[in-house]
């Protein structure tokens, strides 16, 4: 037997602190822990993690697809390559989110993807309308548009206190990647 939701909202993790995707991931093995099939499509994560590592381990409830290359994208203009990335992972988000197939849709980085103008914001504006009415929503990364927060149900956004980065503690394997 197959469990859905009564009804999917729409969450946004969003700010400059640590622990927007980490939250996500919390929310998707909750999800596959209570039998949810979860995907996760991933914008602007060419690089491989150790979430990408471990999602075999959950699968078959839970697949992350990635999409992006790896390198720096320039804000001022994108490279075309970036922009056919992120319209592809939006495509697949489209698809996903109006099946039904999913319970739990997470859109790991769009934020991101919008604030680099990869995407445009009527384009999420329209998924998220889209998006079967048993599926939870879940869009994450910095830089939130304000209209992205409006359609939202819930909106946590992590703030940065202290960081040891600031200290010259750069990314460690299995904990930020």
């Amino acid at each position: 037997m197959t469990k859905k939701l009564t009804a999917g909202l729409v969450q946004v993790y969003t700010g400059d602190g640590k622990g927007k995707t980490t939250a996500a991931l919390g929310l998707a093995l909750r999800a596959v822990g209570r039998g949810f099939q979860v995907l996760m499509i991933q914008f602007l994560k060419g690089e491989e993690s150790g979430e990408r590592l471990a999602a075999p381990r959950l699968a078959p409830e839970f697949t992350i697809r990635h999409f992006g290359r790896c390198g720096f994208i320039r804000r001022a203009k994108p490279d075309a390559e970036d922009v056919a990335e992120a319209h592809a992972a939006l495509a697949l988000a489209q698809q996903s989110i109006k099946s039904g197939a999913y319970d739990l849709v997470i859109l790991d980085e769009i934020n991101i993807a919008l604030y680099f103008k990869l995407l445009d914001v009527a384009e999420v504006l329209d998924l998220i309308k889209s998006r079967h009415p048993q599926v939870e929503l879940v869009l994450t990364g910095r830089y939130a548009p304000p209209e992205i927060i409006a359609a939202a149900d819930l909106v946590t956004e992590m703030k940065s206190l202290k960081h040891y980065y600031q200290d010259g503690v750069l990314a460690r394997e299995g904990i930020e990647s």
